[in-house]
């Protein structure tokens, strides 16, 4: 493993525009989030997902965040100024609740799953802490469908594939090291059927992220400094490293590795180049999953 978190590649400002907030006004009036009178945030990081939903929590209502590291417990301590709410944030791990059972109204998690060994015995553990009627709410990606969508549509039919099946091959060489699954979310109806719960919804994000020349909103901003900090640190969706373990542990060629990973490289490179020369535009739309269920009463 990397001696930096995975998940600190990705605590950039940009996070804060990963949802509109109609969106999720919409979904807390489906979820009756105004009922709710306890919210677990597990694997909360720096707060960046219970501060989304926190709006529409009711006031005087507690808000619970859990996360393995200390650093990011101290970090959303900071970010979170939510007066309306009691807020209360601890160190501790999703597989491993040092809660109760049956303690909370409301528990979710947003890109949590996709890093752990075991997320079915994560979310029977989410489900052990959560009432009886309670709402479990896992906000997880399909990340496997953003590079479906090439960067040039001049681009070889096989170089577009090649990095398809490049992607491929790591997310599944991460899973069988035991390090999560980075297209969890579509597996998640199933196995929340397979624990009992009713109530199983499937939503998805209708959040895009636009660049369209002269990039001047904020979000644009923050979209272009996180492109330009990954091209500094020659970072595609992992750091090489552990870009090449996954790729060995599922049986990837050690000699086809660098060819693919400049490729990788290369394609990010070039759309960064565009950017910056107010030449390109483009939208993204990244495959987030919202999946609820009730915990059967």
């Amino acid at each position: 493993m990397a001696d930096t978190p995975h998940s600190a590649a990705y605590f950039g400002d940009y996070r804060d525009f990963w949802w509109n907030r109609d969106f999720l006004e919409l979904m807390s009036r489906r979820w009756q989030l105004d009922t709710v009178g306890r919210t677990l945030d597990v694997g909360c990081g720096q707060g960046h997902w219970s501060g989304c939903l926190a709006p529409f929590l009711p006031a005087g209502s507690e808000l619970v965040g859990l996360d393995r590291e200390p650093r990011w417990i101290a970090e959303a301590e900071k970010r979170h100024e939510h007066a309306h709410l009691r807020r209360r944030f601890l160190v501790g791990t999703a597989e491993g609740l040092p809660f109760p059972d049956n303690s909370f109204d409301f528990v979710t998690c947003q890109t949590v799953l996709i890093h752990v060994r075991e997320p079915r015995a994560v979310l029977a553990e989410m489900l052990r802490v959560l009432k009886p009627g309670g709402l479990l709410a896992v906000a997880e990606p399909n990340n496997l469908s953003v590079n479906l969508i090439p960067a040039d549509l001049d681009a070889p039919a096989a170089a577009i594939v090649a990095i398809i099946e490049f992607q491929m091959r790591c997310e599944r060489g991460k899973m069988k090291l035991g390090e999560g699954f980075n297209s969890v979310g579509p597996f998640l109806p199933g196995w929340l059927a397979e624990r009992g719960c009713e109530q199983i919804d499937s939503y998805q994000s209708d959040k895009t992220s636009m660049l369209v020349p002269p990039y001047s909103s904020p979000e644009a901003q923050a979209l272009l400094r996180q492109a330009a900090d990954f091209d500094r640190q020659q970072f595609w969706i992992w750091n090489r490293e552990d870009t090449l373990r996954y790729f060995l542990a599922d049986g990837g060629a050690a000699d086809a590795f660098e060819p693919l990973w400049q490729q990788a490289l290369t394609r990010e490179h070039t759309l960064l180049a565009g950017f910056q020369k107010n030449r390109l535009s483009s939208t993204t739309a990244p495959t987030l999953l919202l999946v609820s269920a009730r915990k059967r009463a």
